[in-house]
């Protein structure tokens, strides 16, 4: 062995000298050559230890070219997959890494190493140090980096920042995506480069495409939100996915993501963009194949009373099935807001048909007792979601908006108007009567 060290490390000194003299030449391609032999040499030897030193010695040689560096940190990148072992990979990784850093003509290569790194880290369980390592590479700014592969290094990173439950980060790190970048035309993207353009490099085979990334970047977007319960914004989501031709063209793929679509929209509270997204829903066809769901999205739509214990006993089989899907912590929080979301609807039915009702009769209306029903009509009050003043002593709601003195009186110069064009309608016709009625007598 140590016959075979000495002789690979005389190899080694004979192609140094080589490097040497076709960097001072300025020759490019003989100097990529002798660095890529020497990376060969010792990767062929199995000498890893003397791989990692031959990267740090080459990269650090006086007037080193861009070229070389590169065609260096791209050679060592094949051996990665092929160490022996664990150790060995991450130390090559690492030497890769610190080699790499601050070289804009590496960049893409350093973000795959980190990539890869993470990955390790991520499988030995460290999930923290991982997404710290993905948050030190900004690809946003990577101009030569194809966009699929950015979009998919940024999803890792809100990733990981969900798996170790830094929410405000994830949110952060999901703002450098805009959503409109997967409704581009991907056959309009494959067009020739100008001269004088950047090069963009195509993405590695492991990138998925961008209509795969979109149903990735909307799953993890469904997990952030779940951890606050926006339903709307979820529902939402599940909305985006809907609309990928692969999901609304296969049955068995769009009927549970339309299902989750149905119970999210009857969990958000009501605002106008829920109402719209309602009436959408309603409208799509394929909501007729769940017959089920769409009677009770009716419900919602009709302004007309809920009961809610025949709608809990009608879906309570169906909420249990989509438990699983809603995710498991959410289970009883969701059953809460279901029975809140019906309350509020019949609050606004109520308020809709009556000016005026006492506590007792909306109480009745409600299905609850006279105390609940103070707590979820004042809730709605202070949401701005409904107009309302309560009368304790008398116990009277009143649904009607208080007026000021200016609308009163605005009110009242209307209807003087309107009486006086009246007079003076009415005035006219008689005018016109009575010279009718001249005329035929003169005959």
């Amino acid at each position: 062995m140590e016959n075979g060290g000495g002789n690979l490390e005389a190899q080694i000194e004979l192609f140094l000298n080589v490097e040497k003299q076709m960097r001072q030449a300025g020759d490019v391609a003989g100097t990529r050559k002798a660095v890529t032999d020497i990376l060969q040499l010792c990767f062929e030897a199995g000498a890893w230890k003397t791989l990692n030193e031959q990267i740090v010695l080459i990269s650090k040689r006086r007037g080193q070219l861009k070229q070389a560096v590169q065609a260096m940190v791209q050679q060592s990148m094949q051996y990665i997959d092929q160490t022996p072992d664990l150790d060995t990979k991450i130390e090559l990784i690492k030497t890769l890494n610190i080699v790499s850093a601050g070289k804009i003509y590496v960049e893409i290569e350093r973000a795959r190493l980190i990539k890869k790194l993470a990955k390790l880290k991520e499988e030995q369980g460290l999930v923290s140090e991982a997404a710290d390592l993905m948050q030190e590479i900004a690809v946003e700014t990577f101009g030569a980096m194809a966009k699929t592969e950015k979009i998919a290094f940024i999803l890792e990173q809100v990733r990981l920042c969900l798996d170790r439950q830094d929410y405000v980060r994830a949110q952060i790190l999901s703002r450098k995506i805009s959503p409109r970048v997967f409704e581009a035309d991907i056959s309009k993207e494959k067009k020739k480069p100008k001269e004088g353009d950047n090069i963009v490099e195509e993405a590695p085979a492991d990138v998925p495409s961008l209509l795969e990334l979109k149903r990735i970047y909307y799953q993890l977007m469904i997990r952030y939100y779940s951890h606050s319960n926006d339903y709307l914004e979820i529902c939402r989501c599940y909305k985006s996915i809907y609309e990928i031709p692969s999901v609304k063209e296969d049955a068995v793929q769009w009927t549970p993501v339309l299902r989750k679509i149905c119970w999210f929209l009857v969990l958000s509270p009501h605002d106008p963009m829920q109402s719209s997204l309602l009436n959408a829903t309603l409208e799509d066809k394929n909501l007729s194949e769940i017959p089920h769901f769409k009677s009770m999205l009716k419900q919602l739509v009709t302004m007309e009373v809920i009961q809610w214990t025949s709608l809990w006993n009608t879906f309570k089989d169906e909420f249990e099935n989509e438990k699983n899907m809603l995710g498991g912590y959410l289970g009883e929080k969701a059953a809460e807001d279901l029975k809140l979301r019906v309350i509020e609807h019949n609050i606004l039915v109520v308020a809709k048909y009556y000016s005026r009702i006492t506590l007792k009769r909306l109480s009745d209306l409600l299905c609850l007792n006279i105390q609940e029903t103070e707590k979820h009509l004042s809730d709605m009050v202070v949401s701005k979601a409904l107009v309302a003043k309560i009368d304790r002593p008398m116990g009277v709601v009143c649904f009607q908006a208080a007026k000021d003195s200016n609308d009163i009186l605005n009110s009242w110069s209307m209807n003087l108007e309107k009486l006086l064009d009246l007079v003076e309608k009415s005035c006219h016709q008689i005018h016109k009567e009575m010279m009718v009625h001249k005329a035929a007598l003169r005959v």
